[in-house]
């Protein structure tokens, strides 16, 4: 059996969708039900939903041989594992967003709210900016608006959000997508069949 891992959600149902159409399919997955896993035995394939931000630790540790996580995810957490990919998937980019107005003088030690905490680092420290990370799950848009940070770090979709809350991006530190992605090991004794469903995703990303 192949195992593949596929982030929960509305990207994993478009990811599944190009497996599909690479011939990769698993019909039990279009059944509506509340199952994580699911087998074609006939094609050696079993596909699992777990959390975006898990897929790759299921690959890494070899749970999966594949799995399709985002660019931010790979860059936050450094997993040990071969990028195969880009799927051009779930596109969005992640950047710098501070209060409407706001000037970074250099004068103090900056405040940044993000939960990408190695990625706020690393860009931060390219550019030598000392900065006061201050880690947090989730809502980080109201950070800087009460006060907490100056700026965050965060994942920028539309921009709506930001709007909303009065923020707008500063910088653009780095587009962000679905990369497809696989076990070092696994990919050393099941390559041919890895290769295989890679040039087939290929084919759907050239239609």
């Amino acid at each position: 059996m192949l195992n593949i891992a596929l982030p929960k959600g509305r990207l994993g149902e478009r990811v599944y969708a190009m497996f599909e159409a690479a011939g990769y399919e698993c019909p039990a997955i279009r059944e509506n039900n509340r199952k994580l896993i699911f087998e074609n035995r006939e094609k050696g394939l079993r596909y699992f939903w777990v959390k975006p931000s898990d897929v790759s630790i299921y690959v890494e540790r070899g749970a999966a041989d594949m799995g399709v996580a985002g660019k931010d995810i790979l860059l936050e957490y450094e997993p040990d594992v071969y990028e195969l990919l880009d799927l051009g998937l779930g596109r969005c980019r992640m950047a710098v967003a501070a209060p409407r107005g706001f000037y970074d003088d250099g004068s103090r030690i900056l405040r940044v709210a993000t939960k990408f905490t190695n990625i706020a680092s690393g860009y931060y420290g390219g550019i030598g900016r000392d900065i006061d990370i201050i880690r947090l799950n989730g809502s980080i848009e109201i950070a800087p608006i009460l006060g907490l940070s100056d700026v965050i770090v965060d994942i920028v979709e539309t921009g709506t959000t930001l709007r909303e809350n009065d923020l707008e991006v500063m910088t653009e530190i780095l587009p962000v997508s679905a990369r497809l992605i696989a076990n070092k090991a696994a990919f050393k004794f099941k390559d041919g069949r890895m290769e295989a469903i890679v040039e087939g995703l290929k084919e759907q990303l050239a239609h």
